[in-house]
């Protein structure tokens, strides 16, 4: 036994599953925000092309993850006009860093927070917004105080599977920050390296911890769901 792990380091371990978090935190916190918003938003909205605008944000669902990470390069790159733009703000391009992979996190888990907001707010009884309204609450205290409560089981749903789907990002992830071990190397790419090294006592162990991290937020989900 002492075999299997005496070639393993505890940082060497924990590097990828530290960094995953940090990304998977950074990932939830903006698709929460902007899926919220744009759940609500579409929720309450008709327009002609509503449905080509939820087909364009439902896309990263289906899309193989190398074509996300290409479009990612070619949107974010140094040639380009928003990666230009970084670079000179910050004076340093946003590819192959870690901020790249939470860019990668985020565009693949926000359909998730999206689909599930939009489903929270479409089933909340609009008499019960209005008569807010017509008490004298502002568009704004009827969302944070009447919208969000009643949606609350949906955010909370969506908002963990954007977790999970931002924690197991492998492809988009490879291709836009790279595998830089301590700095752009996630678990899913360490998984991956590791097993093409032949590390596998490594590559077992964080495929144990991700699965267990999952499980139990999808757990989490299920149980939430069957008490709603």
């Amino acid at each position: 036994m002492d075999s299997l792990f005496s070639n393993i380091t505890f940082e060497e371990f924990l590097d990828p599953i530290r960094l995953s978090i940090r990304v998977s935190i950074l990932a939830f916190i903006i698709v929460l925000i902007l899926g919220t918003l744009m759940g609500k938003w579409m929720a309450d909205k008709k327009f002609p092309g509503q449905s080509i605008v939820e087909t364009l944000i439902m896309l990263p669902l289906v899309l193989p993850p190398t074509v996300i990470g290409f479009l990612l390069i070619v949107i974010f790159g140094n040639n380009s006009l928003i990666g230009g733009w970084i670079t000179y703000i910050f004076n340093q391009p946003v590819i192959f860093t870690w901020y790249a992979a939470v860019i990668a996190s985020a565009v693949v888990a926000f359909p998730l927070m999206y689909q599930s907001a939009k489903a929270g707010f479409q089933n909340i009884d609009r008499d019960i917004e209005e008569a807010a309204k017509v008490d004298g609450a502002t568009s704004l205290q009827t969302f944070f105080s009447i919208s969000i409560p009643l949606a609350s089981k949906a955010l909370m749903a969506g908002g963990i599977l954007s977790f999970a789907r931002a924690l197991g990002e492998f492809g988009a992830t490879l291709m836009f920050a790279g595998n830089i071990p301590g700095r752009t190397q996630t678990v899913p790419t360490a998984i991956y390296i590791a097993l093409d090294s032949g590390k596998t006592t490594l590559a077992w162990m964080w495929v144990i911890t991700i699965v267990v991290i999952s499980f139990i937020m999808l757990f989490i989900v299920r149980t939430k769901s069957s008490n709603a």
